[in-house]
């Protein structure tokens, strides 16, 4: 996934961050696992931080194609460190139709009581507007479709398990695609399909025991100093739109990215417009995002996406967005972060899975995937690549 920005509203981009290493999330206390037991008889209601007593539920189907590529693997180290990924929680992308059927039930139907089942709602009519190499199944225009083919028949699954926890991030890039891209005829065509489909997405899932973060991009999209409040209207715009729902926690960012959480100095803060952008870490800006986003009226809590961002110094620029090559998977999930404007680290991005072709002739090949610091050869977006895999474990920080 990820068509970042072509185009920033007054500047252009700059900044990553490096994890912390925050305690992981160990087993929850006997007592706790009772409450959470206990709990799980009669229907959940979510209120504050979803993950601060819960672990995420690692899906079988990534932990299936993890099994499969540590399975593949000749070194038996690598392979051991490898086989641990299958155990970590990992979000499970419901990016068409047809997946609603394959996966969704399946997916939180045998999630155990201490835990929360973890979601991404992705497939909006146009469908990353900035980008090639993960558009959607919907054209633009479909809403009527996304609304009564998707998100309708994933409502009517969530209310048969309303003892089960779940966490969704909604809709990756493409608010903020409206922010920094809104020049783009595609992101211009797409417009009115995004904010109407979020705010239906919103308003329909508002079920108590599910917990939405909105997707903000990352420190290098919205965290420029002018794109700070646009970001956070346009957000607030369509969580009013939805009524604002009471089980809007906040939003989500770093999804499927490649910031650092505290690095510092930031790592393109030594770039020639890095006067013009202060959130040089996701850190800063959560920091600077979060009165904004309270200021336009929303809920400002966040989680940030650590699957992927172990390694800093790897990109040309902090747009590009597509298999970079040197990364390692970054801090373990944990609702431990030691910041009380961050629920969690989370895995949104299924590591191992591409971000797109590097097949220059593919009708949905992106320049992007053809820069010199994205891994080559990679296969399409969200199929999965075995050598990409093995360096993400290689270069995991903490070692796996």
């Amino acid at each position: 996934m990820k068509g970042l920005f072509t185009a920033v509203l007054a500047s252009a981009a700059s900044s990553v961050l490096a994890a912390p290493s925050p305690v992981e999330q160990g087993p929850i206390t006997a007592r706790a696992a009772g409450a959470a037991a206990a709990a799980c008889a009669t229907p959940v209601t979510l209120s504050g931080n979803p993950f601060a007593s819960r672990k995420i539920y690692a899906n079988k189907f990534y932990s299936s194609e993890v099994v499969s590529a540590a399975s593949a693997m000749s070194d038996p180290a690598l392979a051991s460190a490898a086989a641990k990924v299958a155990d970590i929680g990992t979000f499970l992308w419901i990016d068409t139709r047809a997946k609603i059927t394959e996966v969704v039930e399946d997916g939180i139907k045998d999630v155990p009581c201490d835990q929360i089942a973890a979601l991404v709602i992705y497939d909006l009519p146009g469908r990353d507007c900035a980008a090639k190499a993960s558009n959607g199944e919907l054209p633009v225009g479909s809403l009527s479709t996304y609304k009564t083919e998707y998100i309708d028949p994933i409502v009517a699954i969530f209310k048969k398990y309303p003892n089960t926890a779940i966490a969704l991030v909604i809709e990756p890039d493409s608010l903020p695609n409206l922010v920094t891209n809104a020049n783009l005829q595609t992101c211009k065509d797409s417009a009115s399909g995004y904010r109407d489909g979020v705010a239906y997405a919103l308003k329909s899932l508002n079920l108590p025991n599910i917990a939405m973060y909105i997707d903000a991009g990352h420190g290098g999209w919205l965290g420029w100093n002018d794109n700070l409040k646009p970001g956070a209207q346009e957000l607030a715009k369509a969580y009013k739109a939805a009524g604002s729902p009471k089980q809007v926690r906040g939003v989500s960012t770093n999804v499927a990215g490649w910031n650092a959480y505290d690095l510092s100095p930031g790592e393109f803060s030594k770039a020639t417009d890095a006067q013009w952008n202060k959130a040089q870490n996701e850190k800063q800006f959560v920091a600077l995002f979060s009165p904004e986003l309270k200021s336009a009226g929303m809920p400002s809590q966040a989680i940030i996406d650590t699957g992927r961002n172990a390694v800093t110094g790897l990109r040309e620029e902090w747009g590009h967005w597509c298999n970079v090559k040197g990364a390692g998977f970054g801090v373990r999930p944990t609702g431990t972060t030691g910041n009380t404007l961050v629920d969690a680290f989370v895995w949104v991005k299924p590591g191992g899975e591409s971000d797109g072709t590097s097949d220059s002739s593919a009708t949905r090949y992106d320049s992007f995937c053809g820069m010199p610091d994205a891994f080559t050869p990679s296969p399409e977006a969200g199929a999965w690549n075995q050598a990409y895999f093995e360096d993400l474990v290689k270069n995991a920080k903490p070692a796996l």
